[in-house]
């Protein structure tokens, strides 16, 4: 009997086939073969006269949705046909999570099979794995197929809903998503929080001490029975003292205290306090924790993260024909583990760090919101499989999430670790009162599953906390003084802090909340986190891995929490995902559940008032300007917004007009645009360009003055000319207010001509460019790179430069080349994800398939389909070249015929 297994995947399918026999036949479904439709072109001609058919779900028909296959799918949908004619049964072995149920049964539904069909899972691609599934195949879950459906729907209904309002009242191309538009918001109220910050100044005391072999430092924390005041004791909003009965020391005060201290005579040690505790270990990996975790430690992003984890589950060759899964399925939000795998824990435990760090297997519930997805943790397959053993088989990527989950599964199951935490108060008799410096330290008695992993942390200071600090052994009542002994104190020092506002959220952080409030799955965060930046909501490059809201963000979120509030609350999106769950355990009835959402509490067919169609109709023509509302001008008390325009943000004071506008440089972050600079800009703006002196070679006037894209100087004025004055932008430790004579002419001396190519003749020239200084001698081109500067770099340096291989910003930006197909085709790693090119057409990897796995006849299909759909730039243009140059002829044809008719 010939059975026929589809999975999503090639590079699954290439290791299960491993596995079975010549009686199975495997392939691949690269993901899901059918969908709602993206555009206009995918909606069937005979829908698309329907008032519905762009949203791709009949509103009118209990929200029945039209699904195409788009062109991409096609040929392999044929293939798979053709390989079920020959098969006794088919076995749809797609992932176990609620989108793999999906898919299998999109497969059903397109191929419909006329032999027996069984629905096989596992969660984890390994013999032993696949046997166990072979035996317990079961039908498909349409419970789970229809929570999985009623998201699609739902999401497509918002989405489709939404997103031309925001092209309508924001700006073109912007996006709402049932779920991305939370995140969003999550960003923005953040960066409001950081606007709305007032920073509070507080100082306290630091006291040097000696003692034994070693020294440490303790800090003042009372003085005359009153706590010193920390950051915590500060209103974030107000910048005032929250708590009355805290001291505040402001700098002369703290001064003054640490001068008393030092001559006040002895000091005692007034409390030694030991308390022995237990620091017990992080549950194995849920997907969103190894997402935070590879974030923390790594700097992954969580696309990054789950593309790497994609191929450790999916299989990896490990010679001599071996192919296996090292991680099971990477898309859980379950902690437990199998029994099978802990006694295997335990044993590479013992194996590697004795029986007393072997004390048994330890069992962890699940505790996140409405866990849903598969039963088992991210672990790996076989614990004999050491990092170190296997790294040579590894990407450095690969091999270091693989020792990431490693190292986390096998501390999971290890013993607590033991720790004497000490605390010491030390009292020096000061004027005002005792003053009592107090010190913690650890000593780690027994280190138990540190042996094997320390958890990351967003907070710095936090991760601190693992390490031991071992204090020296005094005893209650000892004095200390200047004079040598078994202890003393040396310098007593007033330090000064500063409240800091919140932290921006990283990638790990915003994980961390969307899951604490039960909102998305560990299935969309990579791609939640994806979008926001691809939709220039947030950026990160600039930051530090902060995820920073742009002012675009700014402004949809105000408009969003104005008009539809319930959208983009984080309690309504969880209890979405709720009812979801009800579906999946066959309490709600999708269906209901989609009409309410769309049309309102009462299910009508006509919208009430709780719908998202009549909300949608009833505010969409009470949308003025979504603004975002900065202050009032401290000199003439007139309100100060921002807005989004087509060109970006700009301000606009009072009714806006002549000399009340001006354009927002891109690189300010929202939080740090205040008031005053914004009334600034606009004053500025009104002003015009600021002459700064006159050239002395020219006689031209040299200007300062602020562009769109920044301030920069300008030799001569910008009249109705051709010629554009020149212009140089400033430099980025270069203050606009700064600028003098000599600054802006040191700056507009670039371009400079260095002199003459010896050999050809050809000018050289220095010059600062969008990417950065360069030389340039005709169309060939050289970055400048430090130590040397366009303003100083001599001719024979450049020459230099000149000569050396060119590395352009498209070589040094190159692409990785995951995989070379042969005829001038290539998988590449792309920002947003590998993807096939000829060097003409990109078309991205479908999702789920690795890029190991693409054959040259699959991505001659991903870029046919990608061309005819229109992609391929440069096609596109020179067909667009070709045309006006034809349309150009025709026209001097028609003028050449049209003059000789007239004579």
């Amino acid at each position: 009997m010939t059975s026929l297994v589809i999975v999503e995947s090639p590079a699954k399918a290439k290791t299960i086939s491993r596995f079975l026999g010549k009686d199975y036949i495997v392939e691949a479904s690269f993901g899901h073969i059918r969908d709602l439709p993206e555009n206009a072109e995918q909606i069937p001609e005979s829908v698309k006269g329907e008032k519905w058919a762009r949203f791709g779900v009949n509103l009118d028909s209990n929200f029945e949705p039209v699904y195409v296959v788009p062109e991409s799918k096609k040929k392999q949908v044929a293939k798979l046909r053709q390989a079920l004619k020959n098969a006794d049964e088919l076995l749809l072995a797609t992932d176990e999570d609620r989108e793999g149920e999906s898919i299998s049964w999109h497969l059903l539904e397109v191929l419909k099979p006329k032999c027996p069909v069984k629905r096989i899972v596992f969660h984890e691609i390994t013999p032993e794995a696949i046997r166990d599934a072979l035996d317990n195949a079961r039908d498909v879950d349409t419970r789970l197929v229809n929570a999985q459906e009623s998201r699609r729907i739902v999401d497509r209904l918002y989405g489709y809903s939404l997103s031309p309002v925001l092209w309508k009242k924001v700006q073109s191309g912007l996006s709402a998503g049932r779920v991305q538009s939370v995140a969003v918001r999550l960003l923005v109220e953040r960066e409001e929080e950081r606007r709305a910050f007032v920073s509070s100044e507080y100082w306290d005391l630091e006291a040097q001490f000696r003692a034994g072999s070693g020294g440490f430092a303790a800090t003042l924390s009372s003085l005359d029975g009153k706590r010193i005041a920390t950051g915590r004791d500060f209103d974030a909003s107000t910048g005032k003292l929250k708590n009355a009965k805290v001291e505040h020391l402001d700098g002369k005060s703290a001064k003054d205290l640490a001068k008393d201290a030092e001559g006040s005579l002895p000091w005692t040690v007034s409390k030694v306090e030991g308390k022995p505790g237990k620091q017990r270990p992080a549950p194995p990996f849920t997907t969103s924790t190894l997402q935070q975790e590879a974030n923390r430690k790594m700097g992954f992003t969580a696309d990054r993260t789950m593309r790497i984890a994609q191929k450790l589950y999916e299989g990896v060759d490990l010679g001599d024909g071996e192919r296996i899964g090292l991680i099971t399925y990477m898309r859980t939000d379950s902690v437990t583990l199998a029994e099978r795998a802990l006694g295997e824990a335990q044993r590479e435990i013992e194996n590697m760090y004795g029986k007393d760090y072997a004390q048994g297997p330890r069992r962890y519930r699940t505790k996140s919101r409405n866990a849903q997805e598969a039963h088992e943790a991210i672990r790996p397959t076989q614990f004999g499989r050491r990092p170190q053993d296997i790294e040579r088989y590894l990407s450095k990527e690969e091999a270091r999430v693989y020792e990431l989950i490693w190292k986390r599964t096998l501390a999971s199951q290890m013993p607590e670790a033991d720790v004497l935490r000490t605390t010491i108060e030390i009292t020096a008799p000061c004027r005002r009162g005792p003053a009592v410096f107090s010190v913690s330290g650890k000593k780690i008695l027994f280190p138990g599953y540190l042996r094997a992993y320390v958890e990351g942390s967003d907070d710095p200071a936090a991760e601190l906390g693992d390490k031991e600090t071992i204090l020296p052994d005094l005893r209650e009542g000892q004095t200390i003084g200047r004079e040598p002994g078994p202890a003393t104190f040396g310098d007593v020092k007033a330090n000064q802090h500063v409240t800091m506002p919140p932290a921006r959220y990283t990638e790990a952080a915003l994980v961390k909340k969307l899951e604490e409030e039960g909102i998305g799955r560990p299935s969309t965060y990579a791609s939640i986190i994806t979008t926001i930046q691809n939709r220039g909501y947030a950026n990160s490059a600039k930051s530090g891995g902060a995820l920073v809201p742009t002012f675009t963000a700014m402004a949809v979120t105000n408009l969003m929490r104005s008009h539809f509030a319930d959208y983009v609350d984080l309690k309504f999106t969880a209890r979405m995902e709720e009812e979801l769950d009800e579906i999946a355990d066959g309490a709600r009835d999708w269906v209901d559940h989609v009409r309410q959402f769309y049309y309102g509490a009462s299910g009508a067919t006509a919208a009430d008032s709780t719908g998202l169609a009549s909300r949608i109709e009833r505010e969409v023509e009470r949308i003025g300007f979504p603004d975002t509302a900065l202050g009032e001008d401290p000199e003439t008390a007139e309100p100060i917004v921002l807005r989004i325009g087509r060109y970006g943000p700009y301000l606009v004071r009072g009714e806006g007009g002549d000399g009340n506008r001006a354009n927002v440089p891109p690189d300010i972050a929202p939080a740090d645009l205040t008031v005053e600079d914004a009334a600034q800009m606009i004053r500025r703006k009104a002003e015009g360009p600021r002459a700064v002196g006159t050239d002395p070679k020219s006689g031209l006037t040299v200007y300062a003055a602020r562009g769109r894209f920044g301030p920069y100087v300008q030799l001569g004025e910008t009249g109705d000319s051709k010629e554009k004055p020149r212009r140089a932008s400033l430099e980025k430790d270069m203050a606009e207010d700064d600028v003098d004579l000599e600054t802006a002419l040191h700056l507009l001396s670039l371009p400079r001509e260095l002199g003459t190519h010896p050999e050809t003749g050809t000018p050289i020239l220095a010059n600062n460019g969008r990417y950065g200084p360069y030389v340039q001698m005709d169309r060939d081109f050289r970055s400048i790179k430090e130590p040397d500067s366009p303003y100083t770099i001599t001719l024979e340096r450049a020459l230099e430069l000149l000569a050396q291989p060119k590395q352009g910003r498209r070589a040094a930006a190159k692409k990785a080349v995951l995989k070379d197909l042969g005829e001038s085709i290539q998988v590449l790693d792309g920002r947003y994800g590998p993807y096939v090119t000829d060097g003409d057409t990109n078309a991205t990897l479908p999702k789920d398939t690795a890029p190991e796995s693409i054959t040259l006849e699959q991505a001659k299909e991903l870029i046919a389909a990608k061309a005819k759909s229109g992609g391929g730039r440069k096609k596109a243009a020179k067909k667009a070249v070709k045309k006006s140059v034809k349309k150009a002829a025709k026209k001097s044809s028609a003028k050449k015929a049209a003059k000789k008719k007239a004579k």
